[in-house]
C-alpha cells in the first residue's frame, strides 16, 4: 500500500551528537532492522521533538496497558510514532491503522502483518558518521 504522506514528508532533529534525518515517501513507514541498531535511540529522539511539535505522539511499552486504538481514533492530523510495534498492536489496531487517512505513522518494529504493508512501507535505519555527529536515516527495507 502506497500513499503519500498526510502530515509531513521530513522530520528532521538533533539530540548532542546525534542526527535524525527521516524522509516520509508513505502515509505508513515500517521500520524494521535487527537488535542494537538504534531504532529505539532514535524514536527517544523523536519523542523528544514531540515537546516542541504538536504534529507527533509518540507510544512506547509504557502505553502497553492504553487501549491504543482509542487513542488514534481521538487524533487528527498527527505523526504517531509507535516503537516495539509487534508487542502494542493488536490486529484490530493494526487493521484500523492501514485504513486511517487522517494521520501518518511510523511503526518501528519487526512485523507487520495485518498492515496491507507492501515493500513501499518497509524501511531500515541506517546510521553513518558525519564528521562528530552520528546521523540516522532511513532506507528502503532489502
Amino acid at each position: 500500500m502506497k500513499s503519500r504522506p498526510v502530515v509531513m514528508e521530513r522530520f528532521s532533529t538533533v539530540h548532542t551528537s546525534f542526527v535524525v534525518n527521516f524522509i516520509f515517501t508513505n502515509n505508513i513507514t515500517i521500520l524494521m532492522g535487527d537488535s542494537g541498531t538504534g531504532k529505539t535511540a532514535a524514536f527517544s529522539f523523536i519523542r523528544e521533538g514531540m515537546a516542541i511539535n504538536p504534529q507527533i505522539i509518540c507510544l512506547d511499552y509504557f502505553d502497553y496497558q492504553k487501549n491504543i486504538k482509542e487513542i488514534l481514533n481521538q487524533v487528527n492530523g498527527k505523526l504517531i510514532v509507535i516503537d516495539n510495534a509487534d508487542i502494542l498492536l493488536n490486529d484490530d489496531t493494526r487493521k484500523y491503522i492501514s485504513q486511517d487517512d487522517k494521520n501518518q505513522y511510523l511503526l518501528i518494529g519487526r512485523n507487520p502483518k495485518n498492515l496491507f504493508a507492501t515493500k513501499e512501507n518497509l524501511f531500515e535505519l541506517v546510521s553513518k558518521k558525519v564528521g562528530e555527529r552520528t546521523e540516522f536515516t532511513i532506507q528502503e527495507y532489502i
